[in-house]
């Protein structure tokens, strides 16, 4: 058994090595973006809400440019049922009428948001909401589908603002929530507003937080885990069935943004603490990484 003096040797020599396997990956990102989608049970969990706001600002302090883009299902729901009003869905998708929609728009920019920027800045950062009216940084448009309301798609992404205020040291946090040319407020899906405002930022990563340890060859299988593939075999896996339900929008946005010039996309288990920074700067990463072509990244 180890005595005191040697647990702490011991473990001080763990701590030097996990810096000296980061230093090279914190020399390859400092001055590249990092867009993360929050969400899912890191959201939900106080304790692991406090890691990934402490990952993020880690990020900012290394010199990584971190922007933030989140939803809040669970809290939506929550306040829809405060109000007496039933959630409902239609093939996955919230159907949001106009009372739904201003509980959405409430929940998500006036409660979800600046609960995470005042995170971010009590956590030692700079960081500035915003949503996708402010500065015409998201235009949206109808979904198409009868009978989900205001459900919208990203028809275009202004990134100035969010240049902006990286460029000046502040962490964007971006709710999902746009208007289209009437200045009709739409809920869109927060994963599609990450991956499309990481394209427009041709950002160096698109990191999905989400509750699965990634793309699995079985989804019964944890052990399966698919830790590196190309946009080729992600669009043959969701053709055969292997990935299916709601991995199908997380690895479609991913394909998306990779094929508009994002470097790297990471759909990582936001259930694991420290995920951020166990898939960003060790040499295993954690989950899925999914890259345009070839493994040479």
């Amino acid at each position: 058994m180890l005595n005191e003096s040697e647990y702490i040797r011991k473990a001080e020599a763990t701590r030097v090595r996990v810096l000296s396997e980061a230093l090279p990956y914190i020399q390859q990102f400092a001055g590249r973006t990092v867009v993360v989608k929050y969400g899912g049970a890191a959201m939900k969990d106080s304790n692991l809400k406090d890691k990934v706001i402490r990952d993020v600002v880690f990020l900012a302090c290394v010199g990584v440019r971190p922007v933030i883009v989140h939803g809040g299902g669970p809290e939506i729901n929550s306040w829809l049922e405060k109000l007496d009003i039933e959630p409902q869905f239609k093939n996955g998708l919230r159907v949001t009428d106009a009372p739904t929609m201003d509980v959405v728009e409430m929940v998500l920019v006036g409660r979800v948001n600046k609960e995470l920027v005042a995170l971010l800045n009590r956590a030692g950062a700079k960081a500035v909401g915003l949503c996708g009216k402010d500065g015409d940084l998201i235009k949206a448009r109808p979904q198409g589908q009868e009978g989900i309301g205001f459900v919208g798609e990203v028809s275009n992404v202004d990134v100035k603002l969010i240049e902006t205020l990286v460029n000046s040291g502040y962490i964007p946090v971006v709710s999902s929530v746009a208007a289209d040319e009437t200045g009709q407020a739409y809920n869109i899906n927060a994963d599609t507003v990450a991956g499309e405002i990481a394209a427009a930022l041709e950002a160096e990563k698109l990191i999905l937080l989400t509750d699965t340890a990634g793309i699995l060859q079985d989804y019964k299988d944890p052990s399966s885990l698919i830790t590196k593939l190309n946009i080729q075999r992600s669009r043959q896996l969701i053709e055969d069935g292997v990935v299916a339900g709601g991995m199908i929008p997380k690895v479609s946005c991913c394909v998306r943004s990779l094929a508009q010039g994002v470097k790297a996309a990471h759909i990582i288990d936001g259930r694991i603490p420290h995920a951020l920074l166990l898939e960003i700067f060790t040499d295993e990463g954690i989950g899925s990484m999914i890259l345009a072509s070839e493994y040479t990244y």
